[in-house]
């Protein structure tokens, strides 16, 4: 069964399309916003991909554009109601707009190339784990918001990865396995959760021991999707806004850093060997504290 695309990429098909129409007539986008009565901000962001758009805001376009065709018309139509529909994150309220895309992106894509470099990405974290990096990177989160942060990101994973999963690899820096995010249990639970994952997505590890390499910069996300529905985009997320790069040359030059990346890393099979030898220290750690514990009978 072939799991829904989302909203996302049929508004950046759509989008897309109409601008190079209305280039190809000359129009500025000014003039399309007056024929259209809206504001000239709207035509940027249906441009852009960023909101839907209804259908007789699209039948308008068309006629501006000169668009006769009923085949090639329909074909629109059919990309404009794909746009409108709701992803499925939308049970869970409002979205910031940044994140909604990325699950769109994420959920249609057919390869997925994730560098984290301070924690375990979001795809992989087990339920205790997602919520110890909730609690503590938004302290100011109510814990309501936290449950739902957190059972947004295990359904995220399972929309992914369970239903005609994208071939996914990921590669980590030791820092991620190393950083005890909510304690030896958690930490212990979630790089067995890693080691289980890793038969069936590539999970490599960049050792300490490599001293500097491409992914000191930062995350970064690199999707790919079927020819026909959309070219590369690579993703980078910093405190200063989320970057989405679909350029050739943009994306060429993070699929090449992505390869050093992997060549710095351990390979599949030692990388799964570091990963249970931390889970097992870890499971050392929480039971010497568990012994440790003052008996208060």
């Amino acid at each position: 069964m072939t799991k829904p695309i989302g909203p996302t990429i049929p508004r950046w098909q759509l989008g897309e399309q109409l601008a190079h129409l209305r280039d190809a007539v000359g129009k500025s986008q000014a003039e399309v916003a007056k024929e259209l009565d809206c504001s000239i901000s709207k035509i940027q962001k249906i441009e852009a991909g960023d909101v839907g758009m209804v259908r007789a805001e699209l039948l308008l376009m068309l006629d501006l554009y000169g668009v006769t065709d009923r085949s090639t018309r329909e074909d629109y139509l059919d990309l404009q109601s794909q746009g409108k529909q709701r992803g499925w994150w939308s049970k869970f309220g409002q979205m910031p707009a940044p994140f909604a895309t990325f699950l769109g992106l994420e959920s249609a894509a057919r390869t997925i190339q994730i560098f984290e470099p301070l924690m375990v990405t979001g795809l992989l974290q087990t339920e205790e784990y997602a919520r110890a990096i909730a609690e503590t990177c938004d302290p100011d989160l109510s814990t309501d918001a936290v449950e739902k942060q957190v059972k947004l990101r295990i359904e995220r994973q399972q929309r992914v990865l369970d239903t005609d999963p994208p071939v996914t690899s990921v590669i980590l820096d030791e820092a991620a396995i190393r950083r005890p995010i909510g304690g030896p249990r958690v930490m212990a639970a979630q790089l067995e959760k890693l080691q289980s994952l890793g038969k069936s997505i590539t999970i490599q590890i960049v050792p300490f021991t490599q001293g500097s390499y491409p992914g000191v910069r930062g995350a970064m996300t690199i999707f790919t999707f079927d020819e026909r529905m959309h070219s590369p985009v690579a993703y980078v997320e910093s405190h200063a806004g989320n970057l989405y790069m679909e350029r050739s040359e943009d994306v060429l030059r993070c699929n090449v850093t992505f390869r050093h990346m992997a060549k710095a890393a351990l390979n599949k099979q030692e990388s799964l060997k570091l990963l249970a030898a931390v889970a097992k220290s870890y499971g050392e750690a929480e039971g010497a504290h568990v012994e440790a514990r003052p008996n208060r009978r």
